[in-house]
């Protein structure tokens, strides 16, 4: 089986900066937990991966198919759900009718809307909240309506851009539970800035720094990579800043 997602010779420029050059990246089965600093690229990347952002040059395969050839990334869109940082929504809407409308974009057909809906929202944790309009949820509940909206149509591949921001201890914990749920009939992909998040999800982790992979394994090879003289409170934090120190920085 081909790997989710396979991106060869990527560049990628946010303005008049270099955000990555010449990347290669590949998302395995499983959950995929991408860390890096703020600044690495980590939301440009998964922009350029759902399609948001073409990259300048390059070779991406989503899901067997090639996205940047014609009709390619139509071709796998109903099969990609998507969290980005910022949720936008309708404040009006329910947060129930704010997921029924994933599901119709995203091709549901109407007979199993209710059930898929249901199934989102339950996940979730928000089924008190159904009824509740969007426009009045905490920051906590509206991450949590985003991730519903993101996973209604059951995606081959999920990708959540900073799923936990916003969510408090419980929640987190939660979330962690709904991601590997979720991860025995998808490919998730989700990016963090908090280290220890990893720990807790992860089959791969890939460290993105600097416009480059630094590094990508399991978490026990990542703490394979700390110095016992170095900074953090973990195996897991000192591997990452180890990887860190090590990699190169793209050239502007």
């Amino acid at each position: 089986m081909d790997d989710p997602v396979v991106g060869r010779g990527l560049t990628q420029r946010y303005g008049k900066r270099k955000v990555f050059h010449d990347l290669d990246v590949i998302v395995p089965a499983g959950v995929t937990v991408l860390l890096g600093p703020n600044g690495a690229g980590k939301t440009t990347l998964l922009s350029t991966i759902v399609g948001l952002k073409r990259p300048e040059s390059g070779t991406l395969h989503v899901l067997g198919r090639d996205v940047l050839r014609r009709g390619g990334l139509r071709a796998v869109a109903a099969r990609v759900g998507f969290l980005p940082q910022v949720v936008s929504h309708y404040p009006g809407y329910t947060v129930r009718e704010f997921v029924a409308y994933a599901a119709w974009l995203k091709g549901v057909a109407g007979r199993n809307i209710d059930a898929k809906v249901d199934r989102a929202v339950g996940l979730m944790g928000l089924t008190d909240q159904a009824s509740s309009r969007m426009g009045i949820l905490s920051g906590g509940m509206l991450r949590r309506a985003g991730i519903a909206h993101a996973i209604v149509h059951e995606p081959a591949l999920l990708i959540l851009d900073e799923p936990a921001a916003g969510l408090d201890p419980q929640q987190r914990i939660e979330l962690r539970r709904v991601l590997r749920t979720l991860a025995g009939d998808a490919a998730v992909l989700v990016s963090t800035h908090v280290v220890e998040d990893a720990r807790h999800v992860a089959d791969t982790v890939v460290v993105l720094h600097g416009g480059a992979v630094a590094f990508t394994g399991t978490v026990g090879e990542l703490e394979s990579l700390a110095s016992s003289e170095g900074d953090g409170d973990s195996d897991l934090e000192r591997g990452y800043l180890a990887t860190l120190r090590h990699s190169r920085v793209v050239s502007v």
